[in-house]
């Protein structure tokens, strides 16, 4: 299974914008939100914002970088 990334800008109503569309075969999995320096010691990490089918869960994690992220999407959709 190989995970495709587009960058995009998600309107959060917040500062977090840079985001992340996360596809596998096609599909789109996942929806990655990068947090900003609002969030003090968590800034620059990878939040789940939405996770669809497998990668839905109900305490959505964050992730220190996006290879943290994906191995943990490509985790889930093995399931």
């Amino acid at each position: 299974m190989s995970l495709r990334l587009q960058p995009v800008q998600v309107g959060t109503g917040g500062s977090d914008t840079a985001s992340q569309l996360v596809f596998s075969d096609g599909f789109l999995v996942a929806v990655l939100v990068q947090l900003s320096d609002d969030h003090e010691d968590r800034s620059g990490m990878w939040f789940l914002e939405a996770g669809f089918g497998p990668v839905d869960h109900p305490v959505p994690p964050t992730f220190a970088d996006l290879d943290e992220a994906q191995a943990w999407i490509a985790q889930r959709l093995e399931r």
